[in-house]
């Protein structure tokens, strides 16, 4: 595997860092717009508020628990009055939905994912009451929008670009599947923006880590003193506040365990390269021996303790599944783990009680995708639909359709793969770490699933990594924007515009003005393509030959 270079938090790796303003972001970035804050901030305030308008409109509809909204809603209620996900009577959907809100029993239901995404969408229903769907969709709404938010601050910490954070804020804010995973109240939305915390924090580490390391080992060369491995630095506040996103991330669910386990490695290995670039020997940034156990330390138990915390309403209460499990006859350990409080035992027997649910689940689903067709979107998950002939519901046509289905924008999702392919050769060619920093995403939140190619799994699962596709997608927008040079051994590129003008050939200027043009043309199509298919992404209705142009592949259906 090719090294990753550390930037050791500067800017200056590689002229397509994409730091600070270029003649082509000039009329964002730069000269123009620069004279006043409020409008230079415009662009980013203005993607907010559509990201919220077009997660917002019509939430209420389908006033129906859609997909699996029949499980996790009612299970955020129970957990709300119970401190536990309770069972319901049979055919409960509807008796819920028109508000018999309170027909659930005080019998324990075995669930198999962690009680915070739960918790958070109970948050809707206190407000809103649980009888409507913005009552039990509001918080996934608001979380959507905050990933929006938050997308954009990574992005300009990332690229140095204002311009860039906005286009990668735009893109998410009008991506079809981002928006069906932010108006359905599932947890797969949570899964991705605590993840995205995570993300951030291990960014804002960076340089916190890098400054300290370089002043640390600066004093004692000053001083005379031979070369060492330097200081084991255990004040790392980004470390931890990445540890306890991670922790929530797991505590949604536990594929959120594989961004902190990838991000573990990922910091020990750039943290070795960081005291290399710092002018420690090779021999010693090699061995990781001495700061590997404080990152460990700083990362893991913060990110343990917060799962436990979120099972809080399982340990106060005792109806909760298993809760009594140790206490049964014959149940509880012996020998050297007697000691462990009968609670905890219980509570990790229900842990492996869900693991081996986890990896054994193959039940056949109409909708179930293999993760190697997730970056090609070819089997979207539909979370609703509904026929009605003329006359029926309002319908105006022969046929109607009422359709709400995860399906991304084609242009955007499509672009955003290949730009990952392209980043992966990148990465190789020429070792940025912005490159490699994104593709940890990736690898985090795409490349265990292919150890699951024959469980049960859903395209939609992708929310979790979409915004690092479309932070190599944004990556290459920057590349062709600012740079249309050849590689140099070094692996700078020719005819960088870092320096705010237009320096070099007119050709080079000509060059930039046409990656311009090229990128306001994507960005437009983009934007009538997510027109095309905004109904199909809000349960709108429409004819039915409306509905099947849309299905530009038959695993559409």
């Amino acid at each position: 595997m090719p090294q990753i270079s550390d930037g050791g938090g500067g800017e200056d790796d590689h002229a397509t860092s994409l730091a600070g303003p270029t003649a082509t972001a000039a009329l964002y970035d730069g000269q123009v717009l620069a004279s006043s804050r409020a409008v230079r901030w415009a662009g980013p305030l203005l993607v907010v508020i559509l990201a919220a308008a077009l997660r917002l409109w019509n939430l209420g509809h389908p006033h129906s628990l859609v997909f699996d909204e029949t499980f996790y809603v009612k299970d955020a209620w129970t957990l709300l009055n119970n401190g536990y996900e309770s069972t319901w009577p049979e055919n409960a959907d509807a008796l819920f939905a028109a508000g018999n809100s309170y027909i659930f029993t005080t019998d324990a239901s075995f669930v198999v994912h962690p009680p915070l995404g739960k918790w958070l969408i109970s948050l809707g229903m206190i407000v809103l009451g649980p009888d409507n769907g913005w009552g039990w969709r509001i918080t996934t709404v608001i979380v959507g929008v905050l990933a929006v938010v938050l997308l954009m601050l990574i992005a300009k910490k990332l690229f140095g670009s204002l311009l860039l954070a906005t286009i990668v804020g735009f893109l998410f804010a009008i991506d079809g599947h981002a928006i069906v995973m932010s108006r359905v109240a599932l947890l797969d939305n949570y899964v991705m923006f605590f993840a995205l915390l995570g993300f951030g924090a291990v960014l804002m580490d960076r340089d916190w880590h890098a400054t300290r390391l370089a002043a640390s080992l600066a004093a004692r060369r000053n001083a005379g003193a031979e070369p060492s491995w330097g200081p084991t630095l255990w004040w790392r506040p980004w470390l931890l506040a990445a540890g306890l996103a991670f922790g929530l991330t797991a505590s949604v669910k536990w594929s959120g365990l594989y961004f902190l386990a990838a991000f573990g490695v990922y910091l020990v290995i750039v943290d070795a390269l960081a005291r290399r670039r710092a002018g420690v020997p090779f021999w010693l940034s090699a061995a990781v021996l001495k700061q590997a156990p404080a990152t460990f330390l700083l990362l893991v138990p913060i990110a343990v303790v917060t799962y436990l915390l979120s099972w809080t309403g399982w340990f106060l209460t005792r109806g909760g599944y298993y809760r009594e499990w140790a206490n049964g006859e014959g149940a509880a350990w012996t020998g050297a783990l007697a000691w462990v409080p009968n609670s905890l035992q219980s509570f990790w027997h229900y842990q492996d009680a869900a693991y081996s649910y986890h990896v054994g689940l193959s039940t056949p689903h109409p909708y179930q995708s293999n993760p190697l067709t997730w970056l090609f979107m070819i089997r979207p998950t539909s979370m609703f639909y509904e026929g009605s002939n003329r006359g029926e519901n309002g319908c105006g046509y022969d046929v109607c359709s009422e359709a709400i289905t995860s399906v991304g924008n084609p242009l955007i999702w499509w672009a955003s793969t290949a730009a990952l392919f392209y980043l992966i050769y990148r990465l190789a060619r020429y070792r940025e770490w912005k490159v490699g920093f994104i593709l940890m995403g990736m690898v985090a939140g795409y490349l265990p699933w292919l150890m699951y190619l024959n469980r049960t799994v859903f395209q939609f699962y992708t929310i979790a990594f979409e915004p690092y596709l479309l932070l190599g997608l944004t990556f290459c927008i920057g590349l062709i924007m600012k740079q249309f040079g050849s590689p140099k051994r070094d692996g700078n590129l020719t005819g960088s515009l870092t320096d705010g003008s237009v320096s070099g050939s007119g050709w080079l200027r000509d060059r930039s003005l046409v990656g311009v043009r090229i990128v306001m043309v994507f960005l437009i199509v983009a934007t009538l393509v997510s027109a095309f298919f905004y109904p199909l992404w809000t349960g709108s209705q429409t004819s039915y030959d409306f509905w099947r142009i849309h299905t530009w592949m038959e695993s559409w259906r």
